[in-house]
């Protein structure tokens, strides 16, 4: 059944991707979808990004009790967990739930009321009108939305860190600043690429081939939730396995 679902997500893919009929509604419609996805969705980022940084920092500098380790290792320790894993990962799994939701419940919904059978017999590629836009601004935002939560969770943990006293902000900023490896941000950029088109693209599969009612549809928007995150992680070892 697995191997089935798979094709079918294959083949939707494949009519997404489709040349469109008019490129100036598919514009507009990525505009729209940019908005939803990246301006919509950074408060919570910022909020989320800013608090795991600045409890990074508590938690690092709890573990690091000896006196021969140098404090400013909590700044390094902090900027290579942000860039390659928490800024990422956990940026994914939050948008996961927030758009994945949102955009299965929309095209589920839009296919319980025949609405998408109306788009097919005018002779509009509805993969492609409904699903390709999502999919852009998802590989678009997604990796701007991860670039500041790095920077917001670097902050909070400078901010954390001088309020706690656990770490002098000359500390943390020295510790931030040495050994700096920039391949470590082309690596979390890759994985925000694969995460946003996995956020965007599970979901619109669930809801497009969803069959019933309201149950149904509900149903395929919490089924969607799961299938990401879990791909999501999967694809997090995966990326991480290949690139360093």
């Amino acid at each position: 059944m697995n191997f089935t679902n798979f094709g079918r997500y294959i083949l939707l893919l494949k009519s997404v991707f489709r040349k469109p009929e008019k490129f100036k509604i598919y514009l507009k419609e990525i505009s729209k979808q940019m908005d939803y996805v990246g301006v919509g969705s950074l408060g919570l980022i910022a909020i989320i990004s800013t608090f795991i940084g600045a409890v990074m920092t508590l938690q690092i500098a709890f573990q690091l009790v000896s006196d021969f380790i140098p404090k400013t290792i909590i700044g390094s320790v902090n900027r290579d967990s942000s860039i390659l894993e928490l800024s990422p990962t956990i940026s994914a799994i939050v948008l996961a739930g927030k758009i994945g939701s949102a955009i299965s419940s929309e095209i589920g919904s839009m296919r319980v009321t025949e609405q998408i059978d109306a788009l097919e017999i005018m002779g509009i590629n509805a993969p492609g009108y409904l699903i390709l836009p999502k999919i852009i601004s998802g590989i678009t935002m997604v990796p701007i939305l991860v670039i500041i939560s790095m920077f917001l969770s670097i902050t909070g943990g400078y901010l954390g860190g001088s309020l706690s006293g656990a770490v002098t902000p000359a500390e943390y900023m020295q510790g931030i600043t040495t050994d700096f490896n920039p391949y470590t941000i082309v690596v979390a950029l890759v994985k925000a690429f694969v995460f946003g088109f996995i956020i965007t693209s599970v979901p619109a599969y669930e809801g497009f081939y969803v069959r019933g009612g309201a149950l149904e549809v509900s149903q395929a928007s919490t089924r969607a939730v799961v299938i990401s995150c879990i791909s999501i992680l999967v694809c997090d070892y995966l990326v991480t396995q290949l690139l360093l």
